[in-house]
């Protein structure tokens, strides 16, 4: 085979070679006469001797045109067209016979070939026929591509369609489904034949229908067409539909627009329906319902917050004056909750406030409202109290309700609680204002010693005005060096000797000369300014032992009281070790007292934290020793090297043969534990003390509190062999 060159033909195809054609036929003098012809063309033209040659041929390249002779010797022209046919080759084939018998024209055009041409013929009515074959192949191709990316496009199409997050569908003009997506069944648990040729109204919610007729089977276009209209639609009946909302119905968006044919004429368009996008948005409505609940309810309790009963507060005065109605305000507030959430941990605080709110609301009517304010503060609004004395009856039906002990994680508690209340519209017609007045009542009734009912009086006011002063003063001490500390001394019960000093936070008030701890320490446990101040007290501790050391005076630890609420900082370990390398000390040099119900108090978090204080050498005391719930279960789980006995036990040790103070005694020698006893105030207390051999004592019988210089004093005197602190009563 040959292929002729020359240049190519213009407008013949849309190609961006020649038109390659293959001529087959089993004369050589027809094969070269052709080739000429079609080269004179701008045709590449190539040869084939036979029917199996052109198979090879058409199987190594590509051909525009096949011009094949049908009576060849081995395998005939009309074979060829059938293997062609077989192979799935497109390409056209002319078929050029010198056969004059019509049956042979029909049976090539039957079996594929494009057009029939009859030797002898004219090369212009071939190349006619050649350039016409192409032309129509080409027009061919072209609509075949055209089909096929209409095909594709609409496959395309239709996946998107029905793998949309959003349920599309379109309606007719009399607004029934005439096409849903895949994702209908998904959103609202119908199959797509279940909806097709049913009206739209179907699945509307009964209070929507009226904005769907208007949304849903929208008419309009364009940019005066529906977008994101909010409406909900019913989920099938019957179906385990996600829950959302109640379950029943799903909240959606609905963008529409209506469909039109537009004939020849702009003015003769005919409505056909409604093309819609519904988009699923109960997710975030449910993410809105949550967090608007979540703003006004409490979330332990499922009881209104602050904000919400405020709220209702306010729309209550507003109803009651109008009605001329009054009104009553209680706020209630647990009685030495802490101790609970303290001894017993969070968690059973926790389940205990859940109880306690079941009680406080099956002691109201309907109409009243309960509400949590916060830790442990409960409020009640009863809209219709008629006077003071029922508001009264019903804060002492509130408090009796607790009276029955409550059992929580094998816990049995009992629980009393302080009720303020006030009465509108006598003691104010303003929500703020009397929340605040009924604070301060329930602030009264706990001074009172709690369990009690306190109305509002203004004689009030003052008082409270006292308590705030006095936090703001708190808050300002630290920053004005207000604080100081004094030193109590530890001593040996045997010999008297100092071992050591507590450390003991006193406030020189500016006005109010010098305030002792219980005045001011549960305020500075409450506001939170206990954290710096007990920073402070350690800085300042420490400063004070490396001055002794650094004076040659004779080596006694410092203790040093730790808050639960130091303790829970997050920092807590680095600010003790902090102090102690500032100051050049060995970690021995302090000693940290905690509380008993320290112990029970975030068990985990606490006890690694000592742990790894006590792992660098600080000293553990435990403080008050025995006041506290179930501490011996919890004493192994801390590194403790120092038990404090309670002043009360101390006390009360000439009527009881000190039998606590020995139990405890006799725990700690066992356990080979310092043992100090606190409150010692007399020779008899110290002599009991020194026959159970208690280790060391600490109390007024010894030295009251007292100032560094004056501790300073007894070290040195200690030093240079002065008397024995022992014998100084």
């Amino acid at each position: 085979m040959q292929p002729t060159s020359g240049e190519a033909k213009p407008g013949v195809s849309s190609l961006n070679r020649r038109p390659r054609i293959l001529v087959v036929d089993d004369d050589r003098l027809v094969q070269d006469s052709l080739s000429r012809l079609l080269g004179a063309q701008n045709y590449e033209a190539m040869t084939a001797g036979g029917g199996q040659q052109a198979l090879a041929a058409v199987e190594r390249m590509q051909f525009d045109v096949v011009l094949l002779d049908l009576n060849m010797p081995g395998m005939s022209g009309v074979d060829v067209l059938g293997e062609l046919a077989r192979r799935g080759v497109a390409t056209p084939v002319i078929v050029v016979s010198g056969d004059n018998a019509i049956d042979s024209a029909v049976s090539a055009l039957r079996n594929g070939a494009a057009d029939f041409i009859r030797k002898p013929y004219k090369p212009e009515e071939l190349l006619k026929r050649i350039d016409n074959t192409l032309s129509n192949h080409q027009l061919e191709r072209e609509n075949g591509q055209i089909q096929q990316r209409l095909q594709q496009s609409e496959k395309w199409h239709r996946f998107l369609v029905n793998t949309s997050p959003d349920f599309i569908y379109t309606l007719d003009n009399e607004g029934r489904f005439s096409f849903v997506n895949d994702r209908v069944e998904s959103l609202l648990g119908f199959v797509r034949s279940e909806l097709v040729g049913r009206h739209f109204s179907e699945i509307i919610h009964e209070e929507d229908l009226f904005r769907a007729e208007h949304v849903f089977n929208e008419r309009r276009a364009d940019t005066r067409a529906s977008r994101n209209v909010e409406l909900r639609l019913k989920c099938k009946d019957g179906q385990q539909r996600p829950r959302v909302m109640n379950g029943r119905y799903r909240t959606v968006e609905v963008t529409a627009t209506g469909m039109y044919e537009f004939p020849e004429s702009r003015f003769d368009n005919r409505f056909v329906g409604t093309y819609g996008v519904v988009k699923d948005i109960s997710d975030r409505k449910q993410a809105e319902e949550t967090v608007h609940y979540q703003t006004y309810h409490d979330l332990l309790t499922g009881l209104p917050n602050r904000a919400k009963f405020r709220d209702h507060l306010g729309r209550a005065l507003v109803h009651g004056k109008r009605k001329q109605q009054a009104l009553s305000v209680m706020i209630l507030d647990l009685d030495n909750f802490r101790v609970v959430n303290d001894s017993l941990g969070h968690g059973v605080g926790d389940e205990l406030l859940i109880h306690i709110a079941a009680r406080l609301r099956q002691c109201l009517a309907d109409d009243d409202i309960l509400a949590r304010l916060g830790g442990d503060e409960f409020a009640v609004l009863l809209p219709d109290a008629a006077s003071r004395l029922e508001a009264t009856v019903v804060g002492h039906k509130l408090i009796e309700s607790l009276n029955t002990p409550l059992r929580i994680k094998g816990h049995e508690l009992f629980i009393t609680a302080s009720i303020g209340a006030s009465f509108a519209p006598e003691d104010g017609a303003v929500a703020d204002t009397l929340i605040r007045q009924t604070e301060i009542a329930m602030y009264q009734a706990k001074a009172q010693g709690g369990c009690r009912v306190q109305h509002w009086q203004p004689a009030m006011q003052e008082a409270f005005s006292g308590r705030i002063q006095m936090e703001s003063d708190l808050r300002r001490a630290l920053a004005s060096d207000e604080f100081v500390l004094f030193y109590q001394p530890q001593v040996d019960a045997m010999t008297g000797a100092i071992k050591g000093f507590e450390a003991l936070v006193r406030w020189w008030h500016p006005e109010r000369g010098i305030v002792l701890p219980d005045a001011f320490v549960p305020l500075a446990e409450e506001t939170g300014v206990v954290v710096p101040m007990g920073e402070w007290i350690l800085r300042q501790a420490a400063a004070q032992q490396a001055l002794w050391r650094k004076s040659g005076l004779p080596p006694v630890r410092v203790s040093v009281n730790i808050s639960p609420r130091q303790l829970e900082t997050a920092d807590f370990v680095g600010s003790v070790l902090r102090a102690l390398e500032a100051n050049q000390l060995e970690p021995g040099a302090i000693e940290l007292e905690i509380t008993e119900n320290v112990l029970m108090r975030d068990v985990e978090s606490n006890a690694a934290k000592l742990a790894q204080l006590v792992e660098a050498g600080v000293r553990l005391a435990v403080d008050d020793f025995g006041t506290g719930y179930s501490s011996l279960k919890y004493l192994n789980r801390f590194p403790i090297h120092t038990l404090k006995i309670d002043r009360a036990f101390v006390k009360d040790s000439e009527l009881d043969g000190m039998s606590i103070a020995n139990a405890i005694v006799g725990m700690a020698r066992n356990l080979n534990l310092n043992v100090i006893a606190e409150g010692v105030e007399s020779i008899a207390q110290l002599e009991l003390l020194r026959s159970l051999q208690c280790s060391e004592v600490q109390g007024y019988l010894f030295g009251m509190p007292m100032s560094a210089q004056e501790a300073t004093r007894l070290l040195q005197e200690q030093l240079h062999g002065g008397e024995e602190l022992a014998t100084a009563g």
